[in-house]
């Protein structure tokens, strides 16, 4: 039976926009107040998506949030009627009015943590969702991601969907973006290497400028709960060091795919050791560990030369999907052609530009969730968000129809804002085939 990896894209919302939100992502606080373009956001994303379905990926779409997010603003006791809440929260504080505006759920690699049926004991696809409890507009996706996964893997008999982590900082969760999956064929039992940014509340290795949003606990909970099959399991501390250079999630400085590890050669606590234990562990363990002589943390953050997609071909040989700024930057790009002239798996570079995500601080790996499935756990998902002709057509005329070209700060307080949210997410749960996924549908 073929096994593939299905990678599931975030689709930017209608309230992109760049309010520096993410302490500690330094794209994010760069851009701080700038002017964004939704409409480019979101088609840059299904361009991305299309032109790796056609190269043969299997590729689905996750949709978007609907913001701003008036029921967790009633929560905080804002009343009246929405656009009257809308008023109270700007009024109140703009950035808080930014924190439940914000889109960031178009960066699904922090959805959940998926667990494949190879390396479940029940011999199921897992997901567990993620609480990303560490930034407050963050910590309010978990409930509609499970919602929306639940809608997309419906199938008791394949999938199977649990809920955050308790909202706590010592469980903070941050999905896939803190997480590896080695192994030869997809289909086969693999390894998963889990990494955290600190264990509970220790004195022990930590960052001291940015946040370690992962912690181990959290860690060890997703594998109990993904039910993964403790001979697949391994643990590794992120490097403090980096987290306060900007590497706010492992996937920033590192990114795997079957035997390959491509990271920088100051991305792990102990990094040789785990690079010894992969070796014993992983058959044909393939490390590419990019010095800092070629290559420093600063141009890595800048240029998301890690937050990359690297992707198998079935016919061999893999691609290394990238951002624009990878090729812009001269010593990175003189790097990545070194990479391509050596005797290595990566054959193959594509750039895309995203600059709309990478100016708010995510690539081209934050932008997807990672699924491997059987063809018959392809089958069993909800067919209509997977990538084709049709569905990319359909979904760029019905941006045209609903997103705006420009948007600030101040927009969101534009009661008419949040009537087009709600009326294109309607249209979109429909092209989607999802149901009432969303609260204002209720």
């Amino acid at each position: 039976m073929r096994v593939r990896e299905a990678n599931f894209d975030g689709l930017p919302g209608l309230t992109h926009h760049y309010a520096g939100l993410s302490f500690g992502n330094e794209a994010s606080a760069r851009h701080q107040y700038q002017v964004s373009n939704p409409k480019l956001a979101a088609k840059q994303s299904l361009l991305k998506m299309k032109t790796l379905a056609d190269a043969g990926f299997w590729q689905g779409v996750i949709p978007p949030q609907a913001r701003p997010n008036i029921p967790v603003l009633r929560q905080l006791g804002f009343t009246g009627r929405d656009s009257e809440v809308l008023a109270k929260v700007w009024k109140y504080s703009p950035d808080l009015l930014s924190a439940a505006s914000s889109a960031s759920s178009m960066w699904v690699a922090n959805a959940a943590t998926v667990c494949p049926s190879a390396d479940a004991m029940d011999k199921r696809v897992h997901f567990t969702v993620a609480n990303l409890n560490n930034k407050f507009h963050r910590s309010s996706e978990a409930q509609q991601t499970e919602r929306t996964l639940r809608a997309i893997f419906a199938s008791g008999k394949h999938f199977s969907v649990h809920e955050a982590l308790p909202q706590v900082d010592l469980f903070g969760d941050e999905g896939a973006a803190n997480h590896n999956r080695f192994g030869g064929a997809y289909g086969e039992p693999g390894l998963q290497l889990f990494i955290y940014g600190r264990q509970g509340n220790t004195n022990g290795l930590a960052p001291s400028r940015y946040p370690a949003r992962q912690t181990r606990e959290a860690s060890e909970a997703v594998a109990r709960l993904n039910r993964v099959r403790p001979q697949s399991l391994l643990f590794a501390q992120q490097n403090p060091a980096v987290i306060d250079q900007g590497v706010f999630h492992n996937d920033v400085i590192a990114v795997s795919n079957q035997q390959v590890l491509f990271c920088h050669e100051q991305a792990f606590v102990d990094q040789q050791a785990l690079l010894s234990t992969l070796h014993e562990r992983v058959p044909g363990f393939c490390p590419l560990v990019v010095p800092s002589q070629a290559v420093s943390v600063a141009d890595a953050v800048n240029t998301y030369l890690f937050n990359s997609q690297l992707l198998s071909h079935e016919s061999g040989g893999m691609t290394l999907v990238l951002p624009q700024e990878a090729r812009e930057h001269e010593g990175v790009w003189q790097y990545l052609n070194f990479l391509l002239a050596e005797d290595n798996p990566i054959e193959r570079l594509h750039v895309f530009d995203l600059r709309e995500s990478m100016a708010n601080g995510g690539g081209p790996a934050c932008l997807r969730l990672r699924v491997v499935l059987t063809e018959d756990e392809y089958q069993a998902a909800n067919p209509a968000v997977i990538m084709n002709d049709t569905l990319f057509t359909v979904l760029n005329q019905w941006v045209d129809r609903w997103y705006r070209d420009r948007l600030t700060q101040a927009d969101l307080v534009d009661p008419q804002l949040l009537q087009e949210g709600q009326d294109a997410l309607d249209e979109l749960t429909r092209i989607l085939n999802l149901g009432a996924v969303y609260p204002f549908q209720q």
